[in-house]
């Protein structure tokens, strides 16, 4: 079992329980600290709450009473809760600290980490770093915002490894001391500012990756985006910057022809198989990473002559009658949407909705030009529809929910058409996540089989 050497805690409240908070929580008590959990949803009945109380834990339930507060030292957060919870905000009140299990994680690895985040492109960025490193023989594991919990993993990462990190803003908000080895940076736009309130929270949260780091650790930073470029000007780690618009003698880079790290030719850009130009800014952020751990380029082309996305990602679900259909549900806001679209130059059936947040759809408009038909759901089903109209859109479709959305887009298709499912909005008005939201689409179009 590794300890928690720098964590000068013993009283500790968790606050959620669902994945990170029962690591956290494990993890904790294995380490003999005093641990109280508060959950509004798990139940008595749950064998992972049995298991907890089993180990020591004091389990608080249904509620979530002041009085939890009383006596702790600090608050492991899940990070889906929002600051103005209740016992977040006293907390505050109080000023006991406040961290998400990302931090306890950064105690706990053994192993050098890659630290990935960004507005967009991080699920693709942390996959193919990892998948370069694993195919350059190098040892790897993967964990965060992607999947496996990151403490779980962390406790698994041997010295001689790799553990990199998808990390989202919600989890950087809420660290102490953490600092990877090497942290990648993608883009900024504004996004969750139902969550963060305001463009500079966010932006604070993102640039957390880097805050602790030092001239012994390096910084992959898109030298594209204005707003990036400087907040990294006072970083104190060695800097790698990517670009897809010039070369860099201290980057990753790329010219008609081929991709290069410096001044070292990496592979050829059309044996690429990714799709959509947005990629290869994540193309080149891995590319870094990767090289700055000792990825190989065999390994590097071995990955990117093959990978052709991830799931819920730009994923190519199937040629269905010569129609193609890609589920993009991860494209949760208006970004993710337009790069997608921008990926295609033939005809396009757009499936989008969900969640509303307020806010209008007008920057779809300059990417709408080989959209012939959309099919909106969701609350934000009429916005959307006006945005198709501003746009001359032939036809713009309502439907009750994605499945039925697939059925009608199918119907009014043709062949060589695109039939792309790219919300621009969360899945929360219809579907747990986004997940369950791509898993429809995809059930959808295997019965048009």
């Amino acid at each position: 079992m590794k300890q928690l050497t720098d964590f000068p805690y013993s009283n500790i409240l968790v606050l959620g329980l669902a994945k990170s908070g029962t690591a956290a929580a494990d993890i904790l008590l294995d380490n003999e600290r005093n641990v109280r959990i508060n959950d509004m949803h798990a139940n008595e009945s749950d064998e992972i709450v049995a298991e907890l109380k089993s180990k020591g834990a004091e389990v608080i339930l249904g509620t979530h009473p002041l009085h939890v507060l009383d006596g702790m030292d600090i608050v492991v957060k899940n990070p889906g809760i929002p600051y103005e919870n209740a016992i977040v905000a006293e907390a505050m009140a109080r000023e006991i600290p406040i961290i998400t299990e990302v931090e306890l994680a950064g105690q706990l690895a053994d192993g050098e980490m890659v630290a990935i985040t960004g507005s967009n492109g991080k699920t693709t960025t942390t996959t193919l770093t990892s998948e370069m490193l694993a195919k350059s023989n190098l040892p790897v594991k993967v964990a965060g915002n992607i999947g496996m919990v990151a403490t779980e993993v962390a406790q698994t990462v041997a010295k001689d490894e790799s553990l990199v990190l998808e990390l989202s803003s919600f989890q950087l908000l809420g660290i102490q001391k953490f600092k990877p080895r090497i942290a990648v940076l993608l883009n900024i736009f504004e996004a969750h500012l139902d969550y963060h309130k305001t463009i500079e929270n966010y932006m604070e949260a993102k640039f957390n990756i880097f805050r602790n780091q030092t001239d012994e650790d390096y910084l992959v930073y898109n030298a594209d985006d204005a707003m990036i470029v400087k907040a990294v000007e006072n970083a104190a780690s060695q800097k790698v910057p990517f670009s897809v618009t010039k070369r860099l003698d201290d980057g990753a880079w790329l010219d008609e022809a081929f991709l290069y790290f410096r001044d070292e030719k990496v592979m050829p850009l059309s044996d690429i198989v990714l799709v959509g130009e947005h990629n290869l800014e994540n193309i080149l952020a891995a590319i870094a990473a990767a090289k700055l751990r000792g990825a190989t380029n065999d390994g590097i082309y071995e990955v990117l002559t093959t990978f052709a996305g991830v799931k819920h990602r730009l994923e190519f679900v199937g040629n269905i009658h010569q129609r193609l259909f890609y589920n993009d549900s991860k494209a949760t806001n208006m970004l993710a949407t337009q790069k997608a679209l921008a990926a295609f130059k033939q005809p396009v059936i757009l499936l989008a909705g969900g969640l509303d947040r307020g806010n209008d759809f007008d920057s779809l408009l300059p990417y709408l030009q080989y959209v012939k038909s959309m099919v909106v759901f969701g609350q934000t089903a009429e916005k959307l529809k006006e945005v198709g109209m501003k746009a001359g859109v032939k036809s713009v479709i309502s439907a009750i929910n994605v499945e039925d959305a697939v059925e009608k887009a199918y119907k009014t298709s043709m062949e060589k058409d695109v039939i792309l499912l790219s919300p621009a909005c969360a899945s929360w008005d219809q579907y747990k996540t986004f997940e369950e939201r791509g898993d429809m689409f995809i059930q959808a179009v295997h019965r048009l089989k």
